[in-house]
């Protein structure tokens, strides 16, 4: 049965500690980069919005930290996440190797400042 999730602590809680040590640095790396970013969770992972728009999601798999920061942010960071398996607007930081915060930092960055033009 698939779980369900309110909170991000609930959704983080449900891994190993040692993923969930990764998890919350990825939330911590996320909020830094985008203090004004309301927190949820949304397809059943944590999910972050900046202005009423989506800005990034991350999520735990087996193998891998996934990372959603849509199309626009996987495509303008396409060299630095070369290395990396992708999607669309996915990109997977496998677990066996060191989790790229500095990159995270920066993608959420530019995603701030691509829904700037949404403010109000």
């Amino acid at each position: 049965m698939k779980k369900s999730f309110s909170t991000v602590d609930q959704y983080i809680g449900t891994f190993p500690a040692e993923v969930q040590a990764i998890l919350e640095k990825v939330r911590a790396t996320i909020v830094k980069a985008a203090p004004e970013a309301l927190e949820s969770i949304s397809y059943q992972m944590p999910a972050y919005k900046l202005y009423g728009r989506p800005l990034v999601y991350f999520a735990a798999f087996k193998n891998h930290i996934g990372f959603y920061a849509l199309p626009s942010g996987h495509a303008e960071f396409e060299e630095a996440l070369s290395g990396y398996k992708k999607g669309s607007g996915s990109v997977q930081f496998p677990l066996d190797k060191e989790i790229p915060y500095d990159l995270i930092k920066k993608i959420v960055a530019f995603r701030v400042k691509e829904n700037e033009w949404f403010k109000k």
